[in-house]
């Protein structure tokens, strides 16, 4: 059977659930691999995995521990052998579930949290999953004739625009806005690193717009309807722009839109 494999991080609601089911109906996909923390309790991704029980494998995985990035790892290998999509979609805005207003209502706590869900799991899921990325089919994304531009696989790091130093003109957000800003940053690093050899990955940040999800919820009244996307809506222009990309765009942060943002 012709396609390649996907794992979503990050799969039990939201944007990460909305790239599962357009990915187990998308031709370019053979295998979706599905991880969330607590996937007996991801009701919606059991749905989706009894709809289509040949096509999407569900396995437990908490971003925030490295054993655990470890051992799913492990497991991705035994059973697949390669990867052709990495999508590291998991994010918390705080842990109150409101960004910080100002300098005042920063914590330790808050800032710690941010960043172990938002930039160090990323970033580990990249380290322990480039062996496989690197022996991807280069299914996704756009194709080359050129062997030098050709590439084995793609990795996704969700960021959000809030986390673009040059576009910051309202502060705030301490939390989530350095956390986005950190992983933007490992996204460029990663995108050198995996270039480097004879087989290489691309690696990007995207952002998915205002979407009606449960990070955003708090502030939709604050966000015109138009500029409101749904789940559907976003992961339809994002996948559009997975599968448009090639290795000269490595390392760059794109919106919804596909426009380029500034870090």
């Amino acid at each position: 059977m012709s396609g390649g494999i996907a794992l979503v991080q990050g799969a039990s609601r939201g944007l990460g659930l909305q790239f599962c089911k357009f990915l187990v109906q998308s031709s370019k996909c053979k295998q979706v691999i599905a991880t969330c923390r607590e996937p007996q309790s991801a009701a919606a991704l059991q749905v989706l995995k009894q709809q289509h029980p040949h096509l999407l494998t569900i396995m437990k995985l908490d971003v925030s521990s490295q054993l655990a990035i470890q051992q799913c790892e492990q497991q991705v290998a035994l059973s697949f052998g390669s990867l052709d999509l990495l999508i590291n979609s998991s994010a918390m805005l705080h842990p109150s579930g409101r960004g910080e207003k100002s300098l005042r209502e920063v914590s330790a706590e808050g800032l710690s949290l941010a960043l172990s869900t938002n930039t160090i799991g990323p970033l580990l899921m990249a380290k322990h999953f480039a062996p496989l990325l690197l022996n991807g089919t280069g299914t996704f994304g756009a194709q080359s004739t050129d062997r030098s531009k050709q590439h084995s696989a793609i990795l996704i790091n969700m960021s959000a625009k809030v986390g673009s130093i040059a576009d910051n003109g309202l502060g705030g957000w301490y939390s989530y806005r350095m956390s986005k800003a950190a992983l933007n940053m490992a996204t460029k690093n990663l995108s050198i690193e995996l270039k480097r050899g004879s087989k290489k990955v691309i690696c990007v940040s995207l952002h998915p717009g205002t979407v009606d999800t449960d990070l955003s919820r708090p502030y939709h009244k604050n966000v015109p309807k138009e500029k409101l996307f749904s789940p559907e809506l976003s992961v339809t222009s994002l996948m559009n722009i997975i599968d448009g990309l090639s290795i000269d765009q490595t390392g760059k942060f794109f919106s919804w839109n596909g426009s380029e943002i500034p870090w």
